[in-house]
């Protein structure tokens, strides 16, 4: 499903999501938002997708909502303006974090405001030595959305996350790493080949254990020690019923490379 603004690809059991604004640098407009939330529903639901890769056509990743759209929004009926938070951004957000496979960020340049929201939704990121961050938000009188106030707390702390949010001051790809939003920092001309191979081999793995582990993750800020062994639990369970376990265990024994099919 190919749109004008958004390329979807396959690269044997990845899908590749492309962000294709490269004049506007991936500016995210009605468009754009509307064929990535519907391609993100597609790979999700695809059995034969194990991996998904999001990037960015030209020299950025994404530089968050396009403003001469807002700009025409909020003239023609503010009231309704940010409607797009929860109609477009929310699911986005959603899919990404929680879809049931591995989803990677090559982010191959410049990534800010819901840009940076959206890399942050991502499970891996890839990044260009040369990409600049930055939250935006505050420069335009807003503040966060897209899920940033939690996924960017979560990455760098809750002091740090203030000091990029309120001053909204730009950094780069080494910078973000030593903060602690994780990636794996590449020259540009490198991000490409370095996500899709990442999210190939994601793709040749246990993708149901997978999926337990980003739903184990995800709810670790919101239960005690107490629920989370007991969650664990409940997904060993699921899990040693698969046939990729009983497959892996006598791959071990047999001192064989285990073939996963993520059932």
């Amino acid at each position: 499903m190919d749109s004008a603004s958004l390329l979807l690809e396959h690269d044997g059991a990845v899908a590749v999501l492309t962000l294709d604004r490269p004049d506007r640098r991936n500016a995210l407009d009605g468009a754009l938002k509307t064929a990535l939330r519907r391609a993100l529903e597609e790979v999700a639901a695809d059995d034969a997708v194990r991996a998904v890769l999001l990037t960015g056509a030209g020299s950025a990743f994404c530089v968050g909502q396009d403003l001469a759209e807002h700009a025409a929004a909020l003239r023609s009926d503010a009231g309704h303006a940010f409607d797009t938070v929860e109609e477009d951004y929310a699911p986005i957000i959603r899919l990404l974090a929680t879809m049931g496979k591995p989803v990677v960020a090559a982010v191959n340049g410049t990534c800010v405001g819901a840009g940076l929201a959206l890399a942050l939704a991502c499970d891996l990121r890839v990044l260009a030595e040369e990409a600049v961050f930055a939250t935006a938000f505050t420069a335009i009188g807003l503040t966060c959305d897209s899920g940033l106030s939690l996924t960017l707390v979560r990455a760098v702390g809750e002091a740090r996350a203030k000091e990029l949010v309120l001053l909204g001051e730009s950094f780069g790809a080494r910078q973000a790493v030593e903060w602690g939003i994780s990636g794996r920092v590449v020259p540009r001309e490198e991000v490409g080949a370095v996500a899709r191979e990442l999210a190939a081999r994601l793709a040749a793995g246990p993708t149901a254990a997978y999926a337990e582990s980003k739903r184990l993750i995800a709810r670790a800020w919101d239960q005690d020690l107490g629920a989370a062994l007991t969650a664990e639990a409940h997904a060993q369970a699921r899990l040693g019923l698969t046939a990729d376990h009983a497959g892996a265990v006598e791959a071990f024994l047999d001192k064989r490379k285990p073939a996963f099919e993520g059932r």
